[in-house]
C-alpha cells in the first residue's frame, strides 16, 4: 500500500487492538518491510498503553543499539516495549546479509546478544567476552525506569530455541499442534502463535475463513519453494501436517486449520468455529501453561471484537 495508507493502517490496527483488550502488538522485521523501530514509534504515538512487541534481528544492529532504542522510547514517551528475539528469519534474507551461521548456533548468538541488551537495561556495567560479542564496562544512558523493563519472547519450537528461552528467562512461543496433541515445552509459561475466526455458528465462521483465505495456486507453489530453503523447525513441523484436516461428526471441520499457512497467506495455524468451541480449544493450551497468545493480523475491528469475545470465554473458564 502507499505511504499515507500504510501509516493510517498501522495506527488503526493499533487502536483496534488496544480497544479489544490486547496487551501488545507484534511488529515484524525482515529485509522486505519497514524498519520495526519506526513502526514501533508510530504505534506508540497512535495508542495510549499498547506495548509494541518489536522483532529484533541480531544481524541488523549491535545489542547496544537495541538497548539505547528501548530506553530512549521509555524516556521520550514513558511507554514499555516488548522484545521478540529472533535467531533466524527468511534464509535468503540472512544469506543476502552474508550470514551463514547454522540454525543452533544462531540461538547461541541470540543468547549472548540478549544478555547484553538486558544487562544494559537493568543498569549494569556489562562486560562480556563471548563467542559472538565482546563488550567491556558498557553502560547505558539514560537509565530505563524499572516499570518499563521489557518482556522478552522468542521462538520455542526447536530444542535450541527452548534452551535459549530458558537461559534468558524469556517466554518461548510455539506454533502449536492441535490442542489435543500439544505438549508444554517446559514447566513454565509459554506463548502460542495462532489465528482465530469465530462466529455464532460454525458454518458462518468457515464461510468467513474461506472467503478471507481462498485456495491460491501461486501461494501454494511459493509455500513449497519456501519449505525447500527454510531451516526453521516450526515451519517444518507445520508443513508436515499438510492434508491433515479432520472432518468431525456431522460434517463440520475440526477447528484446527492450516489453509492460510499452506497458501502462503500467513505463518500460523488457525482455529475456526463457534465462539464457544474455539474458546474450549484455546482453553486446552491454557491448561498446559499458555499465558500469551499472539494473534494474526486483524482485517477489521469487527474481527477483533469476535476474538475478544472468545478470550472472555477462555478467561471465564480458566482456573483463578
Amino acid at each position: 500500500m502507499d505511504r499515507a495508507a500504510y501509516g493510517r493502517r498501522v495506527a488503526q490496527v493499533g487502536r483496534w487492538s488496544e480497544e479489544a483488550g490486547c496487551e501488545g502488538i507484534l511488529v515484524y522485521s525482515d529485509n522486505g518491510i519497514l524498519d520495526p523501530w519506526l513502526v514501533c514509534q508510530l504505534v506508540i504515538k497512535s495508542t495510549e498503553r499498547l506495548a509494541p512487541l518489536v522483532a529484533i534481528q541480531p544481524v541488523y544492529m549491535h545489542p547496544y543499539s537495541v538497548a539505547k532504542l528501548v530506553t530512549s522510547l521509555g524516556f521520550v514517551h514513558g511507554r514499555r516495549v516488548w522484545l521478540n528475539m529472533l535467531a533466524g528469519g527468511f534464509k535468503n534474507d540472512l544469506l543476502a546479509l552474508g550470514d551463514e551461521t547454522p540454525h543452533d548456533e544462531r540461538y547461541e548468538r541470540t543468547t549472548e546478544y540478549t544478555r547484553i541488551v538486558l544487562g544494559l537495561l537493568r543498569g549494569e556495567s556489562v562486560t562480556l567476552d563471548g563467542r559472538y560479542y565482546c563488550v567491556k564496562n558498557l553502560a547505558l544512558t539514560p537509565p530505563l525506569p524499572e516499570e518499563l523493563f521489557p518482556g522478552v519472547m522468542m521462538s520455542g519450537s526447536s530444542p535450541a530455541g527452548l534452551a535459549a528461552a530458558e537461559a534468558l528467562g524469556a517466554v518461548p512461543v510455539k506454533y502449536p499442534k492441535p490442542p489435543g496433541e500439544e505438549e508444554p515445552p517446559h514447566d513454565g509459561e509459554f506463548g502460542v502463535r495462532v489465528g482465530v475466526v469465530a462466529r455464532e455458528s460454525a458454518e458462518e465462521a468457515w464461510r468467513v475463513a474461506l472467503e478471507r483465505f481462498p485456495d491460491d495456486r501461486m501461494g501454494q507453489i511459493t509455500h513449497k519453494l519456501a519449505m525447500k530453503v527454510s531451516d526453521s523447525h516450526w515451519h517444518e513441523q507445520l508443513s508436515s501436517r499438510e492434508g491433515d484436516h479432520v472432518i468431525e461428526e456431522g460434517g463440520v471441520p475440526h477447528p484446527y486449520w492450516l489453509g492460510p499457512f499452506q497458501n502462503y497467506k500467513t505463518f500460523c495455524p488457525y482455529l475456526v468455529g463457534t465462539h464457544e468451541r474455539v474458546a474450549r480449544e484455546l482453553g486446552v493450551y491454557v491448561a498446559l501453561g499458555a499465558t500469551t497468545f499472539i494473534l494474526d493480523i486483524p482485517p477489521s475491528r469487527e474481527e477483533l471484537e469476535h476474538v475478544a469475545q472468545v478470550f472472555r470465554l477462555v478467561q471465564d473458564a480458566a482456573p483463578a
